[in-house]
């Protein structure tokens, strides 16, 4: 009977249980998708260097299974709202609390279990496309790294995680239906909301946002200043200032808005501003809870993205010139001259069993390029590229100063930085830096050093991979042993993108999940109070207001609600993109593109909220 009753009432639920079931399966879908992504063992071992990413992908399965516990909690609490009048009535006609509990314990736990399964299917799925995308990005194969998208223990994992937290949320859910009251359950929907929007309580909790707010966005402005203290001081100061924002100042608004006499008078504003009135108290709590979550989930998406297109800039930031190539090959010559080079430096150099020797007067006559930095920087965008200037005057220079003179600062970038004369390339050997008389006593054979720069060097990334080839061989003839990489704009360019593709990854998946979830948990509390808004729009239809009007005032309505935590949670993201100015050079590169998913993934949350609202409130044609 139980089993005959669920299903009647899921039939007869269908689309309200189907929303429900499409949000708890991205979020298992994605779940997945990350533990698998982090899990791969062969895949680690055989890549190194993506151990960074894979830690990436561990934080963010933490942060989504932390809120998914939310969601689930919220979401399932949606289906048990709307269904209260039929418990009790249940109850009316004599069933046991106790076979209601076990109903909705049942109910709650098979959509669960519908959802894990195929979650699961779609998570592996999506782990094929996202690994094969990852994989291109990095410039591997999946084939030869041992990458599964199936993955038993990934599979596990979920399995084991959800099945405790549907259980869980069937228990709460159980619970709290059998402890309330038949009278409770019918009355459920007619619960009066009591609003102060005016008064010394008012303007103080306007004020505290203010305060707040400034505070908290003038700290993520000047974040080079106040560093680890201001992401403490802007948390503590954003959170609680948002909230007062719409505990205090949107009721007030809202109030401002129908006192205008010119708009409260037109069509039946005055009932669609009574709507956003009534409900303040009720969702004033959610609202800025959806607006921190989109600040998040946006957030996540925009830095991503922002450290992946960024990966380039930060690379030149730090290093002027693009390769520093010893030895040069006529294949190497080749290379250079098929690119766009805009700078092209040689020096002559001498190799011993004991060190390296510069010639001064070849540095001095084409000195590299630099990057300046400067200790009033608050931002890397700031670092400015030139030459060195300093002058060179003594015979002899090291670069720690143990014979002769110490290399200045910049000279010392330039000749370890630029010109890559690091451990990695020359072992334990002394760099030198020596006038023309020095340099002619050093009994070796003359060799030369080409550093390059060229116009876009993303663009001919394929073509420095070749040259950084050759002189892994050229290290390790110097060093007499196997060497990893020879350091350079490369290697950094390539790190750089390791970890910046599983950030870029992460970044999106969560934010799209957090911004799915939390777009639903707005549209769950509004539809779950839906049931309070039938008699005042069945009563507005008795006395001739138009099917259209209503549906119109149901779209404004819902539209504003939607948009005040759009807003706030925006403004949050694009003044808190200001807090990676100090580590990425625009933080603010193609900002367009997470905004715009964003707003896809919002606009069709509120489109689905309006349509199932209207099912809901509006009468029925005959």
């Amino acid at each position: 009977m139980l089993v005959k009753l669920s299903l009647s009432s899921m039939r007869k639920m269908f689309k309200d249980y189907l929303v429900l079931l499409f949000g708890l399966t991205i979020s298992i879908a994605i779940f997945y998708m990350f533990q698998t992504l982090a899990q791969n063992e062969a895949f680690v071992e055989a890549n190194k260097m993506i151990s960074a990413t894979m830690f990436v992908f561990h934080v963010g399965t933490f942060i989504l299974g932390f809120i998914t516990i939310f969601y689930i909690f919220y979401a399932t609490s949606f289906i048990q709202t709307l269904r209260q009048k039929e418990m009790a009535m249940y109850l009316t006609l004599g069933a046991k609390k106790s076979k209601i509990t076990q109903l909705m314990f049942m109910e709650t736990l098979f959509i669960g279990i519908v959802s894990l399964v195929i979650g699961i299917i779609i998570g592996m799925g999506l782990t094929a496309v996202i690994a094969d995308v990852l994989m291109d990005m990095l410039d591997f194969s999946a084939e030869a790294t041992g990458f599964k998208a199936i993955y038993t223990s990934s599979i596990i994992t979920t399995v084991i995680f959800y099945i405790i937290l549907f259980l869980l949320t069937s228990i709460v859910n159980a619970w709290q239906i059998g402890k309330k009251k038949v009278l409770d359950l019918l009355q459920a929907n007619k619960q009066e909301d009591v609003i102060k929007t005016s008064g010394l309580k008012t303007f103080f909790g306007v004020l505290v946002s203010i305060i707040l707010m400034v505070i908290g966005y003038y700290t993520m402005i000047h974040i080079a200043k106040f560093q680890h203290f201001g992401v403490i001081l802007a948390t503590i100061t954003i959170v609680p200032g948002t909230y007062f924002i719409f505990i205090s100042f949107l009721p007030y608004f809202v109030k401002k808005l129908k006192q205008n006499r010119m708009l409260n008078e037109t069509g039946i504003n005055s009932f669609t501003l009574g709507q956003l009135r009534f409900r303040m108290l009720n969702l004033t709590k959610v609202l800025g809870t959806v607006a921190m979550l989109i600040a998040l989930g946006l957030g996540a998406m925009t830095a991503g993205l922002s450290f992946y297109h960024n990966i380039e800039l930060q690379a030149s930031s730090f290093q002027a010139n693009d390769a520093a190539i010893y030895e040069p090959t006529k294949e190497d010559i080749d290379t250079i001259e098929a690119m766009d080079v805009s700078e092209k430096n040689t020096y002559e150099y001498k190799l011993t069993n004991d060190g390296v020797f510069f010639l001064k007067d070849s540095l001095l006559e084409k000195p590299p390029l630099v990057p300046h930095f400067d200790r009033s920087m608050e931002a890397i965008s700031d670092i400015q590229i030139k030459r060195v200037e300093e002058k060179l005057p003594a015979s002899l220079y090291t670069m720690d100063g143990t014979e002769g003179e110490e290399l200045p600062d910049k000279w010392l970038n330039a000749i370890s930085l630029e010109l890559n004369a690091s451990y990695t390339m020359f072992g334990e050997r002394t760099v030198y830096v020596v006038d023309q008389s020095h340099y002619e006593n050093v009994d070796a054979k003359e060799k030369q050093v080409i550093v390059t720069k060229t116009d876009d060097f993303s663009k001919h990334v394929s073509s420095f991979k070749q040259l950084e080839e050759r002189q892994q061989e050229v290290a390790e003839s110097y060093v007499g042993k196997p060497v990893d990489n020879v350091g350079g704009k490369y290697n950094n360019y390539v790190s750089l993108k390791s970890f910046s593709s599983g950030t870029v990854f992460m970044g999106i998946f969560l934010g799209i999940a957090f911004l799915m979830m939390m777009a639903s948990v707005l549209m769950f509390k509004l539809l779950s109070s839906a049931g309070a808004d039938i008699e005042r729009y069945h009563m507005l239809r008795k006395i001739g207001v138009r099917q259209s009007l209503l549906q119109r005032s149901i779209y404004r309505e819902l539209f504003l609600l939607f948009l005040f935590p759009a807003i706030i949670g925006l403004v949050h993201v694009l003044i808190g993109m200001q807090m990676f100015s100090f580590i990425l050079v625009e933080p603010y590169t193609k900002v367009w593109l997470p905004i715009s998913i964003f707003l896809v993934i919002y606009g069709l949350y509120y489109v689905i909220t309006v349509q199932l609202y209207k099912r809901i409130v509006l009468p029925k044609h005959h």
